[in-house]
């Protein structure tokens, strides 16, 4: 089952909503080595892009993420709005004109989100940043795809590779951004971009996943 028209609306209406809810937590991890802003800056950009995407839903799903990277770029503070805003642009350009994604566009989708934030960020992995959730993430979808795992599978495997990248951050030593002032300090929290990008990996999960039926 390929990613629809239908499900990337949704998913960018969920990652909105978990943002939402998750913004006193992402804050409250950005304050211990951040500027206590991520979780209010991504609040923000992603009620900004809600708003701007029911404005132009019928657009193809390329025109829809980049609407999402310029609304980020232009409401998003610090370094997630580059961040976030040049992945999703660079995402919607490799997918522009799609109504489905299949999985070598998935693939495709997010090899350009990723090269986008190496190249705005000048990160790589392992330096407590973004990049810590979302590199294992990519490397698990394309896993996921040589297997020749259904688009569900691939989803769940990028959202929990995500999770345990997340995770591995909290004994990192940070070296980019503000938190790399904090040098060794900077061990044993949680670094609230990975946590961003989990929550967004796990929101799209959850949209394209069917839902697991209950036992009676």
């Amino acid at each position: 089952m390929p990613v629809t028209h239908e499900d990337i609306l949704h998913w960018l209406q969920r990652s909105a909503q978990v943002l939402h809810e998750n913004s006193a937590f992402l804050t409250e991890l950005d304050s211990a080595i951040g500027d206590a802003d991520h979780g209010i800056n991504m609040d923000r950009g992603f009620t900004a892009v809600s708003t701007k995407i029911a404005g132009v839903s019928d657009a193809d799903i390329g025109a829809l993420l980049k609407t999402v990277g310029s609304t980020l770029v232009s409401t998003v503070g610090g370094a997630s709005g580059p961040l976030y805003g040049t992945a999703f642009l660079r995402a919607g350009m490799a997918t522009s004109g799609k109504q489905v994604l299949e999985t070598p566009e998935l693939i495709a989708m997010f090899d350009a989100a990723l090269e986008g934030i190496k190249a705005r960020g000048k990160a790589q992995a392992g330096e407590k940043t973004m990049l810590d959730a979302f590199i294992p993430a990519v490397d698990a979808a394309q896993q996921a795809a040589k297997d020749q795992l259904p688009v569900p599978q691939l989803l769940q495997s990028m959202a929990a590779a995500a999770e345990v990248g997340m995770n591995a951050t909290i004994e990192m030593i940070a070296t980019k951004g503000r938190a790399s002032y904090l040098g060794e300090r900077s061990v044993g929290h949680q670094d609230p971009g990975a946590t961003s990008c989990w929550l967004i990996l796990q929101a799209l999960s959850d949209t394209v996943s069917p839902e697991i039926p209950h036992e009676e």
